[in-house]
């Protein structure tokens, strides 16, 4: 079930989500889109860190996001994308219009059903929807103490998993891939990631500060960051594909 108040916490964030947050890599575009797609459609857009990996790959690029710090940002980064403010659950565009729609680091924030009856409604017959998410590596210890201390119940179970199903109302799976890239990463970058992330974006103030303290224990104690500005942040990219039914 999705937490409305975690999920419209996005809201509040624009600059500094898309100054910290990670990237995607460039293969989880080429496995969704292929070259007779003329029309993509990139939900939940927030600032346009997937969108911009659609554009040379598709004709038309059309992002729909419910943030309107985000969508400013996306259409200050990318003037050629058309943005509209709106969301999974009501997407505004035509019927039968995108041959690809994708979902980054968004799906597990929409009501399902309602989203993936829009989705189908907006794809052309046999469309693609694809779901990407980026994710801590479990082999990182400091980063996993540190997705312990922001998301207690979540850091130890497969969310992407839950998130994502092989089956999906309207939709036929196709198949999952993994893609395992390295960021370099300052402290301060590090830190500020935390920052835009659900859990303290809605906290108190004291439980944010106590939050990140515990987060700059970590990194003060674990061998691999301890004494270090920088570090090799492993990131694992799930990618999931499904056809429109």
């Amino acid at each position: 079930m999705v937490d409305d108040v975690l999920a419209k916490s996005f809201t509040l964030t624009g600059a500094d989500y898309d100054r910290y947050r990670p990237g995607f890599p460039a293969a989880a575009a080429d496995m969704v889109m292929s070259p007779t797609m003329l029309t993509a459609l990139d939900l939940g857009a927030g600032t346009g860190k997937f969108t911009e990996l659609l554009v040379g790959r598709a004709q038309r690029v059309i992002a729909v996001e419910p943030s309107e710090p985000m969508l400013e940002i996306l259409r200050s980064k990318l003037p050629e994308v058309e943005a509209h403010l709106g969301s999974a659950e009501r997407i505004p565009v035509e019927s039968e219009v995108a041959d690809v729609v994708t979902v980054a680091q968004a799906f597990h924030w929409f009501d399902q059903e309602a989203a993936c009856a829009e989705i189908a409604r907006v794809l052309t017959p046999g469309g693609t929807l694809g779901l990407v998410w980026n994710r801590f590596d479990p082999s990182c210890g400091w980063d996993r103490a540190a997705h312990r201390i922001a998301h207690p119940s979540l850091a130890d179970a497969d969310v992407v998993t839950n998130a994502a199903a092989d089956e999906l109302p309207g939709f036929d799976f196709v198949r999952r891939e993994r893609i395992q890239s390295t960021e370099r990463i300052r402290r301060d970058a590090y830190l500020g990631r935390w920052s835009t992330v659900s859990t303290f974006l809605v906290a108190d103030e004291v439980s944010r500060t106590e939050m990140f303290a515990a987060i700059e224990a970590v990194l003060d104690s674990d061998p691999e960051t301890r004494d270090r500005d920088e570090y090799d942040l492993p990131i694992v990219t799930d990618v999931f594909i499904y056809r429109r039914a």
